[in-house]
């Protein structure tokens, strides 16, 4: 007797290439211009970059996109929206870059992933900034050990998790909000 977890999915209708396509755009779009006005705020508070940090702009579109457009448009967009972002602003950092492409890219796909698996939306949220976190640490550990060094920066990986904690906090108030406000409006249109 083997021992089987299944996971119960959702019927959503599956979206078209264009769909897709136009879900990434306008996730890209978010992923540049809400940041932005996260550092205007900041920069006009007198808190430069800190506001941006904290509640982290840039990934509530590609985690709604996820969520709502499938892995696919949420890998995509999680990987172009820091591109385009530093191409137009040069936020983030180019240190910081690659692995918020990667921690995004994750977002995305692990968000669009669970898109037809019947979780609360918050639940799918909470395990997709748990695997973008843990992919993000594993790529700064193994950056460092990449380049020889003796000191691994633990706390600088639990710092982003205590500077963002209010991006976090955001993510889980709004994003199951939003999530049903869309399915419902899609379901009324249907």
């Amino acid at each position: 007797m083997t021992n089987t977890m299944t996971l119960k999915t959702m019927e959503k209708p599956r979206l078209s290439v264009k769909v897709q396509t136009l879900a990434t755009i306008a996730a890209v779009v978010g992923a540049v211009a809400v940041p932005q006005i996260f550092h205007v705020l900041g920069a006009a508070l007198g808190l430069g970059t800190g506001l941006g940090e904290s509640f982290l702009p840039m990934h509530l579109p590609i985690l709604l996109v996820g969520l709502l457009a499938g892995p696919y448009a949420g890998a995509a967009a999680g990987i172009f929206g820091p591109l385009v972002s530093f191409a137009f602003s040069g936020m983030p950092g180019i240190a910081m870059l690659p692995f918020m492409m990667l921690e995004l890219c994750v977002y995305g796909l692990a968000a669009g992933m669970l898109r037809n698996i019947k979780l609360p939306v918050i639940m799918k949220v909470l395990i997709t900034q748990t695997a973008g976190r843990v992919i993000r640490a594993a790529a700064v550990l193994f950056a460092i050990y990449g380049l020889g060094s003796d000191n691994v920066p633990l706390a600088s990986i639990w710092m982003s998790i205590g500077t963002g904690i209010y991006g976090i906090v955001l993510q889980w108030a709004l994003l199951p909000v939003i999530v049903h406000f869309v399915e419902r409006r899609k379901n009324e249109e249907l």
